[in-house]
Formats: structure tokens, C-alpha cells, sequence
């Protein structure tokens, strides 16, 4: 289990506990963190667990996929940093982690 450090939109922070092999976006739904819906269960059909990944987490995870590549063209919210939340898995050397969670308004 690590902790992923949530920075809200809105502002401020929420830490949140993750199990190793688990999603962050499964975590951060399960502990309300706003701003991530998770509308599809994480099935990749929705951009709704959004988030920001900087140096150097970035480079500690798998490169996004084509189909996560794909719906993340389409939204406008999106940067060289974007992943989905549902696509990252939670593993040991990750535990300390910061997302900054993609404000849509």
C-alpha cells in the first residue's frame, strides 16, 4: 500500500491510500477526492478521472496507450502531462506520489 498526494482543482490537497495493483482512480473514488467521477468504471470510454502527472512519476509508469492517447486528444483540458487516473496502477516505487486532479469548469 502507498499514498498518492491529490491536488484538488479547486485547491487544496487529499491524500489517499492505494493498494499495490489497484487503480488510482479506483482509490480516489472510493475516498471521494473531487473532481475524479470515474463515470465508466474505468473501462476508458470517459475522461473523468482526468489528472496531471509531472516529472519524474511520469517516467516510473507505463506510457499511456493509443486508446488513452485517443480520448485524451479530445479534451480540451489536455497536456503533455494528462493520463487517466484508471490507467495508472498502484506499485511500490509510486508511494509518495503527486496528481494534480484537471479542473473542467
Amino acid at each position: 500500500m502507498g499514498t498518492v498526494h491529490m491536488k484538488l482543482a479547486a485547491g487544496g490537497e487529499q491524500d489517499i491510500d492505494v493498494t499495490d495493483g489497484e487503480t488510482i482512480m479506483r482509490a480516489a473514488t472510493r475516498q471521494s477526492v473531487p473532481g475524479i467521477e470515474g463515470e465508466c468504471g474505468g473501462e476508458m470510454s470517459c475522461a473523468t478521472c482526468h489528472v496531471y502527472m509531472h516529472a519524474p512519476w511520469k517516467e516510473m509508469v507505463r506510457s499511456a496507450s493509443e486508446d488513452e492517447e485517443d480520448l485524451l486528444s479530445a479534451d480540451d483540458n489536455a497536456t503533455d502531462d494528462s493520463r487517466l487516473s484508471c490507467q495508472i496502477k498502484m506499485k511500490p516505487e509510486l508511494d509518495g506520489m503527486e496528481l494534480h486532479v484537471v479542473n473542467f469548469d
